[in-house]
């Protein structure tokens, strides 16, 4: 088995690395001056178990191109069995048409993945289930469900929990912790007006003198959470915090968190922190490496992934 960095999360690949006692497969990916990317593996790869990681966060472009250029290089080095590891899976949120004449992103996207020479791919939360659909290769969903509901137990211990889904859609991935945690349930109905904008219209459910926790796979400009705390906390939350999959966090979404009412965004670390990021006091990110490590190492010994969730 041999696990191969790209260049949007390198600290989160040499974490899986050092779980799994291996080194990082040698590459050399550069750009010409035009910004065109180069790939050249630097290893023997023939008849090897591949692993390459990259998470396709920002630049989404950029580091999707550079995955499907080291996937063609190992498909080209006679790799026995290429698996895309992603721990973001970018574009998810376009998997369906959202209105006439628009991209089914995802889907596109699949097929660039399975055409560039991936045999099976790794991911964590992906945006809608139905995207497994989309690949015609084998793909492993991973849930961070256990990594989060763990440090809500040590960080909550005690205290009236209401887990909240920050809108209808989130309904299943809050149950499910929910559940984990034995906690209530509570939904946020909201509309947006236009893409990128989020207007909270109702809370369903019981939160007063509650400690509220925010459940979501991904925030982005963090608009919603932040719209939805603050809901939370006029309907008479005790405290709000926000535990999310992966933390995109664009634009405005850092300042917005500070100077929100939660006390907290917990993010795992499948999207490399920025500058932004690791200075706001309000943002932590909990460690995945050990969870994709022991996936990595199920998949490559052809064991069972999906126990790691039973």
């Amino acid at each position: 088995m041999k696990i191969l960095a790209c260049n949007s999360n390198r600290p989160l690949s040499e974490a899986i690395a050092d779980h799994l006692n291996l080194p990082l497969t040698r590459a050399d990916l550069k750009r010409f001056s035009d910004q065109e990317i180069w790939c050249e593996i630097q290893e023997n790869v023939r008849g090897e178990d591949v692993f390459v990681i990259q998470s396709t966060s920002y630049p989404a472009n950029d580091h999707l191109m550079e995955l499907l250029v080291v996937l063609d290089a190992l498909r080209r080095g006679s790799a026995r069995r290429i698996t895309a590891v992603l721990p973001y899976f970018g574009y998810a949120r376009q998997d369906r048409k959202s209105g006439p004449r628009t991209p089914i992103s995802a889907k596109l996207v699949a097929n660039l993945i399975t055409v560039a020479g991936a045999d099976r791919v790794l991911t964590m939360d992906l945006h809608a289930g139905q995207i497994q659909g989309f690949f015609d290769i084998p793909l492993d969903n991973l849930f961070a469900s256990p990594v989060l509901t763990s440090d809500i137990r040590n960080k909550f211990e005690g205290q009236k929990l209401v887990i909240v889904s920050p809108d209808v859609g989130g309904v299943a991935r809050a149950r499910s912790v929910a559940k984990r945690l034995d906690a209530e349930l509570a939904i946020i109905d909201k509309r947006r007006p236009q893409a990128g904008v989020s207007e909270v219209m109702h809370v369903i459910g019981d939160v007063k003198d509650a400690a509220c926790i925010l459940v979501d796979d991904i925030v982005d400009s963090a608009g919603t959470l932040c719209n939805a705390a603050t809901a939370l906390t006029e309907r008479g939350a005790a405290s709000v915090a926000a535990y999310v999959s992966h933390g995109v966090l664009s634009g405005p979404a850092v300042d917005r968190i500070a100077n929100s009412p939660m006390t907290e965004v917990v993010t795992t670390d499948s999207i490399k922190a920025s500058e932004a990021v690791r200075g706001c006091s309000k943002i932590r990110q909990l460690p995945i490496a050990p969870l994709m490590a022991e996936a990595i190492r199920r998949i490559s010994e052809e064991k069972s992934v999906s126990v790691l969730f039973d």
